[in-house]
């Protein structure tokens, strides 16, 4: 039995040890559990799509591609698929979670990965990278380690909708309205832009969130029964984290408005410049819809991990809630942002230059357009934007921490205002 193992049933009732609501479905008991287990070193991996992976940490590792090629950052001009793209940060949640027992950890998340990929290599579907489904990373994991913790984020993405679609409609018609009049259709070299806030059939539909869901489920029930053939010990606990959001439900009063303009006018190009700066260009009537997002993507991997619970029984798996980890240090939420926020900032390059924007004050129509444009081109200029920051996965591997000693099925992490986060 492992380090971790030994922490997580320390904090089970004494009469917990006995049955198999600690093991995997399919995975034999401790006493019958493959005696060379015991030889392998520990691990923890990462499964799972950009909040997983890293994305917005900053510090990110050369990748395996499919070809055995390992890639480093190939420049801010290269096709996006690279491998290099899944952004695998150091500072990733499951890098900076104090994990007893875990010698070893594999991050095998990639940004903006479906459920498509757990299975099949990502390159297979329209705007996927060139690396191995991540089920076959995980095999080859598990033939030199005991995997014993799974973080597992997944949902976000899928053939319905992807996150970063949803953050680029409310970004795009913010600075459409602050810059142009509706009058200006001329401006849009691919046709007008909506200006009106988002709601949240734009980002997704009940139909398509039912869809997302199903996707995800098939997903993970792919990988609980890989888990189940491949671990050498048969012992490990899954968890299935969601998501939480990078901008408030309001902003602090300072957003509001500038030059007595707010976002409910035609044209603020001070407001505009002045929430780019601040990292969050969308209007305010977009947030509840944002709000409401983000919490359909917990209740989709809340349903999943639902789902499989009945399915596999004796599945260690555990629901981590985090949509409220980045209470009152959201973008915009203080004063001050985005340098006391737990989030990355929405940050756009002028041409692929490795350069980010950080002020679109000034700026006409055109040269904004321009900017946008890159973006579209070479998504690796603007990826990082709405992710947590470094800071943000220090504070969503403390609710990794809870999550992989916790005794019960699921657990909320919340931060407080005086910073702290408690799990329960």
């Amino acid at each position: 039995m492992t380090l971790l193992r030994r922490s997580v049933v320390a904090a089970v009732v004494a009469t917990a040890l006995t049955t198999a609501g600690v093991l995997t479905a399919g995975a034999a008991p401790p006493d019958s559990a493959d005696p060379s287990a015991a030889a392998l070193p520990t691990a923890a991996v990462a499964i799972g799509d950009s909040f997983i992976s890293g994305e917005g940490g900053g510090d990110y590792t050369p990748v395996v591609d499919v070809n055995g090629v390992s890639q480093g950052f190939p420049g801010w001009s290269a096709p996006n698929a690279n491998a290099f793209f899944c952004h695998r940060s150091t500072r990733s949640s499951l890098n900076q979670a104090d994990l007893a027992g875990i010698q070893d950890r594999f991050n095998l998340a990639c940004s903006g990965g479906q459920p498509h990929d757990i299975a099949n290599p990502s390159a297979n579907r329209e705007k996927g990278r060139t690396v191995p489904a991540q089920l076959d990373q995980l095999r080859s994991v598990a033939q030199t380690h005991d995997v014993d913790l799974v973080l597992v984020g997944l949902g976000s993405n899928n053939s319905s909708f992807t996150f970063g679609d949803a953050a680029s409609v409310c970004a795009n018609r913010f600075i459409a309205d602050a810059w142009t009049g509706w009058w200006e259709f001329w401006a849009y070299l691919g046709g007008e832009v909506p200006q009106e806030p988002c709601t949240i059939t734009d980002l997704a539909t009940d139909a398509e969130l039912a869809a997302a869901t199903a996707e995800t489920t098939a997903a993970l029930r792919g990988l609980l029964t890989t888990l189940a053939e491949v671990d050498a010990d048969g012992q490990h606990r899954i968890v299935l984290q969601d998501y939480t959001n990078p901008l408030p439900t309001d902003y602090a009063p300072g957003y509001h408005e500038e030059d007595n303009r707010a976002d409910d006018r035609d044209k603020f190009r001070a407001l505009g410049a002045e929430r780019y700066a601040a990292g969050c260009p969308a209007h305010r009537a977009s947030l509840a819809a944002g709000h409401l997002f983000s919490q359909g993507l917990g209740t989709l991997v809340r349903s999943t991990h639902t789902t499989l619970s009945t399915e596999f029984p004796a599945a260690d798996l555990v629901y981590l809630n985090v949509q409220q980890a980045f209470d009152g240090a959201r973008l915009c939420e203080q004063d001050g942002s985005p340098d006391n926020a737990l989030a990355t900032p929405i940050r756009l390059q002028d041409g692929p230059s490795g350069v980010p924007v950080t002020s679109l004050s000034g700026k006409d129509k055109i040269a904004i357009q321009g900017i946008a444009n890159t973006c579209v081109t070479h998504f690796q200029t603007c990826q990082e934007s709405w992710h947590p920051n470094a800071n943000g996965y220090a504070v969503l591997g403390r609710c990794l921490v809870g999550a992989a000693t916790t005794a019960s099925r699921s657990v909320a992490c919340v931060r407080q205002a005086d910073g702290s986060v408690t799990i329960g």
